[in-house]
């Protein structure tokens, strides 16, 4: 087997990563970083946490390792779709340069434009960004792209859903020809294989196997669950959120709880918060320093639960994950092993459950095709609870909707039963066949017509009066009758 210590690394970048704790190189990292030094093209199709950051991060150090950046002209440019992952690449790179001088600047959203122009009028020599915040700083003059030796493009498939493939072909062609392109991807779609064929020439292929099932010690389940009303459904989805944590008790030290929705995100954190429980939310439209300080917090264990969009399910190392649990049922198959991956890491067991509602039966179905497994069912812990739910919601509904169409003057039923029949004037009145009417629109329209249609109501038929109501009470329709109101 491989190790490390024959691929040809710079010996303090081997010193760093035997301190890390690293001996054996992953197949991507075995596959990738020889050709790297050699100064190849690279395209390696492998999933999230396979160690493809690794995989990038050794060789460019090494090559790195000699030379001088020069001011607002970075020596390298690695581009990462988020800028969790853009901050876990700058960690690496931390950990395995410690016993190399080489400068970096991480160029992200949510981060002050003057702090990192300060970095890159220094000079350095690696550039870790976000391609909206890279272009931001290019169009203001304050960065060029001539001097890149080595470019890397990290989770070129989530770059591709994010929308951000236009924004990558502009900076590829910003950069020199000459330079070297390592490209990473969990798939290849037809619009990354153009972008391979377009800017990479004669590449490496590395290929590392689909990571279609899951760790073997992470435990699944599924709960099939269906609201009592769909304008119920969130709430009582939310509860039997709460039942599911409560039911793993000291278990579950600490969870991500994944939604397919930024909304949803917010939501759900206020909800569990509102009841007590130790939540924040984590998603693309937050600040980055709340963003950073949620993350760290979870990371050192303050932070008990953590609601994430999809921004979380890629690339984010968190250790030590005893539950993931998927509020909603993902899009996309491959996600469901991103996500669940957060938990059961390094030989540890950890737990994984979805809550699917009808309407995600479809995606549910996919993913179990994806990991060819059936993901066993699992009991509501709210089953005896929810009709008592339904029941006082409805009750503490009614006098509302009594409010909107006022007060009811309807009789009660005793009361109908002693009704005395109608009188037998009034009857052939009402029954009178409509020929009988006098041809005048009008009058037949405001009257006698109107005397019919309240007959027919007092037999039970179903006529009413337009604009005045289902419970129109019988004094009003009395002035309608022209015989009685002269």
């Amino acid at each position: 087997m491989t190790k490390f210590s024959e691929l040809n690394l710079n010996p303090k970048v081997l010193k760093a990563v035997e301190e890390a704790g690293y001996e054996t190189p992953t197949p991507i990292q075995a596959g990738a970083i020889p050709p790297a030094l050699e100064g190849r093209d690279v395209l390696g199709i492998a999933q999230t946490g396979t160690g493809k950051t690794a995989g990038f991060v050794l060789p460019m150090i090494t090559l790195l390792a000699r030379g001088r950046a020069r001011a607002r002209m970075p020596r390298s440019l690695v581009l990462c779709p988020t800028r969790e992952l853009a901050a876990q690449v700058a960690e690496n790179f931390d950990t395995y340069s410690k016993h190399v001088k080489l400068t970096k600047a991480l160029l992200i959203g949510g981060v002050s434009f003057k702090e990192q122009d300060k970095l890159i009028d220094k000079g350095v020599d690696v550039l870790i960004a976000t391609p909206g915040r890279l272009l931001d700083h290019f169009e203001r003059g304050k960065l060029l792209l001539t001097g890149v030796q080595v470019m890397v493009v990290d989770e070129a498939d989530r770059m591709l859903d994010m929308g951000f493939i236009p924004d990558i072909e502009r900076i590829f062609s910003l950069t020199p020809f000459t330079r070297q392109t390592l490209f990473f991807s969990a798939t290849m779609a037809p619009e990354i294989e153009r972008i391979t064929n377009t800017f990479l020439t004669a590449p490496a292929r590395v290929e590392v196997a689909r990571q279609a099932t899951a760790s073997e010690t992470i435990e699944q389940g599924v709960l099939m669950f269906k609201g009592s009303r769909r304008d119920r459904e969130a709430s009582e989805k939310r509860k039997v959120l709460r039942a599911l944590i409560d039911g793993e008790g000291d278990k579950c030290k600490n969870a991500i709880i994944f939604c397919n929705r930024k909304t949803d995100v917010d939501i759900v954190a206020k909800s569990l918060k509102k009841y007590g429980y130790d939540a924040a939310p984590i998603h693309g439209d937050l600040d980055q320093s709340q963003r950073t300080r949620t993350l760290d917090g979870f990371r050192d264990g303050s932070l008990r639960l953590l609601i994430a969009s999809d921004v979380a399910a890629r690339g984010l190392d968190v250790p030590a994950v005893s539950h993931v649990i998927n509020y909603d049922v993902p899009g996309h198959p491959e996600d469901y092993v991103h996500r669940i991956g957060r938990t059961g890491r390094a030989g540890r067991d950890g737990k994984a459950i979805t809550i699917c509602i009808p309407r995600d039966e479809k995606a549910l179905a996919a993913v179990e095709k994806l990991i060819q497994k059936d993901i066993p069912r699992l009991d509501n812990p709210l089953k005896s609870d929810a009709p008592a739910e339904v029941e006082e919601v409805t009750e503490a509904a009614k006098p509302s909707r009594r409010r909107k169409s006022g007060p009811r003057t309807e009789a009660p039923a005793e009361q109908k039963a002693e009704t005395p029949p109608k009188a037998p004037a009034e009857t052939e009145q009402a029954d009178a066949p409509e020929k009988q009417a006098e041809p005048a629109p009008a009058r037949a329209e405001s009257g006698e017509d109107r005397s019919r249609g309240r007959g027919k109501r007092e037999r039970g038929e179903s006529k009413k009066v337009v604009g005045l109501g289902d419970h129109l009470p019988r004094f009003i329709a009395l002035s309608f009758d022209e015989r009685r109101t002269g």
